[in-house]
């Protein structure tokens, strides 16, 4: 397919970029950073004509689209103004769902978040493990952006039974270099409890938004996204009876068992994880003392 994605510089992004032209795709990085080169185009997502634009077609780079992984972001609470936020996470999704529908374009994937799940539950998630079930709980304005993205989805794909809106909550992304600092976790219980210790190898990101645009179905669908492991040693039947004493645990957990639950995702999408940081720490040896 030729699929645009944006942010295609960042963490997730660039293992998306990756992961897609390996397999064949024809890729467009649509962002405000990156390498000048073929496949690159430095777009502004704020600026609709510039998106229409582009999504419509670019000299010699494209002459149309088959899809669209929309991953651009402000990406995190606390890193801009929270008008900034609003202004540059909402305008910028608004533009690239329209800017599809324009075009044509059925297939859309886009970055969602674990935040709308209550992140960081300073008040107790309503069970364990958390899933897609229960109503959005932003507690943020950068979750309050994820949640209305959702509902623009909604009604997007209610107008086009045609259009695919894919919404992927993507846990605490990683990459490998990220894992050397797993261990000192297991401290302190509560540091990792914000996101009930889940996490997602950005590998793994990568494989989902591919599932994502291979199974996505005409209409709007949410899948959370994480690793099937935690980011502790410790067992997760511990840490939840620890941190989350008075939340049912709604199934007997495995030893460190996601409590980020991605049972939609693997029954829907066929989403498996494969890497966890516990194999890159398994393959580091321990020097012997003299």
């Amino acid at each position: 397919m030729r699929i645009a994605v944006t942010g295609g510089s960042g963490k997730l992004g660039k293992s998306v970029v990756r992961r897609l032209t390996q397999d064949g795709h024809l890729v467009l990085n649509l962002d405000r950073a990156g390498t000048r080169g073929r496949g690159y185009v430095n777009v502004d997502l704020r600026n609709y004509g510039q998106v229409l634009d582009v999504i419509l077609g670019l000299d010699d780079q494209h002459s149309g689209l088959d899809a669209i992984v929309h991953l651009a972001a402000i990406p995190a609470p606390g890193l801009a103004p929270d008008a900034a936020t609003f202004e540059n996470n909402m305008v910028s999704t608004y533009n690239v769902f329209q800017a599809a529908r324009r075009a044509g374009i059925k297939k859309v994937v886009y970055a969602s978040s674990e935040t709308v799940l209550g992140l960081p539950f300073d008040i107790a998630p309503p069970y364990i493990p958390v899933d897609e079930e229960y109503a959005a709980r932003p507690e943020s304005t950068y979750s309050l952006v994820k949640h209305l993205e959702e509902q623009m989805a909604i009604q997007l794909t209610r107008w086009d039974p045609e259009l695919s809106i894919m919404a992927l909550r993507f846990s605490n992304v990683m990459d490998p270099e990220d894992y050397d600092a797993f261990p000192s976790f297991d401290s302190d219980a509560t540091l990792r409890k914000w996101n009930l210790w889940g996490y997602i190898d950005a590998r793994d990101g990568a494989q989902a938004v591919v599932r994502a645009l291979e199974h996505g179905e005409p209409g709007f669908e949410a899948f959370i996204i994480a690793a099937a492991d935690t980011v502790m040693s410790r067992s997760s039947a511990e840490l939840a009876a620890e941190v989350f004493p008075g939340v049912e645990v709604l199934k007997e957990l495995g030893e460190h068992e996601t409590m980020l639950s991605i049972d939609k995702a693997r029954r829907l999408l066929g989403f498996e994880p494969v890497h966890t940081w516990r194999s890159v720490h398994s393959n580091k040896t321990t020097p012997t003392e003299d």
